[in-house]
């Protein structure tokens, strides 16, 4: 087979033509026959079916006899780990924060899921004089704060996480039944974000948003908390679009697709 070459800066066709049916494949998890291929990425279909040859023998790509359809092959899932394996959570995240932190004014952390409970792992101070303070390696009540509800709502063990009831009362507005809970949970997997009202901590209010990887898993939680007499029922409501954006864009940039980022709305 002749060897590609290319001058520096210069594509080479063949290849741009090669990632053209890739990104088709990728878009009809069915599959595609090779004159649907060809329509959809406006290639010849002699062109598309000599490239196809060379990706399922790559086995980048599989071909079906019996439907005579094409699929992307499972190579593709190895190169997709050695990739994921090399971004840590806390560098892609850590722009999303700042960001997070210059809008709205508040204290912007983001967390990870624990076996049973979240643990902060890096955090961006409020600029304000009064401001709610993160620690850094703290685990969160899961009943109780907003990443432990992205816990339950978004975790593989759901309220199973949690105990008997009645669930530990830290202020009067900490939920302990869970039936309450549930309601709530079930909120969070709609809306994909989570409210917490001084339900931790008098006077400490906060929003999260999971972070939803490969295949739709949580990978972490963003979140920003601040003092109930500035962060209010309204001021939350208007600042969960932010940081649900945030948590969808860190998700991207770890695998995750927008139909998995949003499968549960």
């Amino acid at each position: 087979m002749p060897t590609a070459t290319r001058a520096e800066g210069r594509p080479i066709a063949s290849v741009g033509r090669a990632l053209a049916l890739l990104d088709a494949l990728a878009e009809d998890p069915a599959g595609a026959r090779t004159h649907e291929l060809a329509s959809r990425t406006q290639i010849n279909q002699s062109t598309v079916s000599r490239l196809l040859g060379t990706l399922v023998e790559g086995h980048v790509v599989d071909y079906d006899e019996t439907t005579r359809r094409y699929r992307l092959g499972l190579r593709l899932v190895t190169y997709a780990d050695v990739v994921l394996s090399g971004h840590d959570v806390r560098d892609l995240a850590r722009s999303h924060l700042e960001r997070l932190v210059a809008l709205t004014g508040e204290t912007a952390t983001l967390s990870v899921p624990g076996e049973t409970q979240p643990f902060t792992i890096d955090f961006v101070p409020s600029p304000s004089n009064v401001a709610s303070r993160a620690r850094l390696g703290r685990p969160s009540v899961t009943h109780a704060t907003v990443t432990g509800k992205v816990l339950l709502a978004f975790g593989p063990r759901g309220l199973d996480l949690l105990g008997p009831e009645p669930y530990e009362r830290f202020t009067d507005r900490t939920p302990t039944a869970r039936a309450e809970l549930s309601d709530e949970v079930g909120r969070v997997r709609s809306e994909r974000v989570a409210y917490s009202r001084e339900e931790r901590e008098p006077g400490l209010n906060a929003v999260a948003a999971a972070v939803l990887g490969h295949e739709g898993r949580l990978e972490a939680m963003l979140s920003i908390q601040g003092p109930a007499a500035r962060l209010g029922h309204r001021r939350m409501r208007e600042v969960a679009p932010l940081v649900r954006d945030a948590a969808d864009a860190v998700g991207a940039a770890l695998g995750g697709r927008p139909a998995e980022r949003g499968q549960v709305a």
